[in-house]
């Protein structure tokens, strides 16, 4: 069984969805979120990379012009 976020799940039962519908959408959301989660440390890692090649970067400049 899928985890689904109960808040979601209860917010399409109050609004007169069925139950089954409202379990599906609540698991779907619960799929994306998961998902995100994903891409957020996925962004984290290329910030990082980013960053060590900036710093490499100045670096060799700092090198190159101040030898």
């Amino acid at each position: 069984m899928a985890t689904m976020i109960s808040e979601v799940y209860d917010a399409f039962l109050a609004s007169g969805a069925p139950e089954d519908k409202a379990r599906k959408a609540a698991e779907a959301m619960a799929a994306y979120e998961g998902r995100f989660n994903k891409i957020e440390g996925d962004l984290n890692l290329l910030k990082w990379m980013n960053g060590i090649t900036w710093a490499l970067c100045f670096g060799i400049l700092f090198k190159l012009f101040l030898r």
